[in-house]
């Protein structure tokens, strides 16, 4: 979930097009890296799991979003360690979090443009 405080503290200066752009960029690219993702896990592919999850998390810090945030960092950190016990759920509950975040990203957006 956005923490709306620091979203709107972060970009309070920045103008209402340049969030629209932020947005419509991490929703562009989302499809695509949630499906490398969810090859990575199963193909048990670490190297680009890391990779792949890495640049997840840092697209979702943008929105102060430290759920999502946490579980990427944490899926990062399992593949880095090569840790498979529990990748599927770590996926699997990323990937819910990350659900309600693009959500969120879409009533933000709508509120930024109406």
């Amino acid at each position: 979930m956005i923490d709306r405080k620091e979203f709107i503290d972060t970009f309070c200066l920045s103008d209402k097009e340049l969030v629209v752009d932020l947005i419509d960029i991490f929703l562009s690219g989302y499809e695509e890296r949630f499906r490398e993702i969810r090859k990575n896990v199963a193909e048990k592919d670490f190297e680009k799991l890391r990779f792949n999850a890495h640049k997840l998390k840092g697209g979702i810090a943008i929105f102060q979003d430290t759920i999502s945030t946490d579980l990427s960092k944490k899926l990062t950190e399992m593949a880095k360690n090569k840790i498979d016990a529990g990748l599927d759920q770590a996926f699997a509950d990323l990937e819910k979090s990350t659900i309600l975040l693009l959500e969120e990203m879409n009533i933000i957006k709508q509120e930024f443009i109406s």
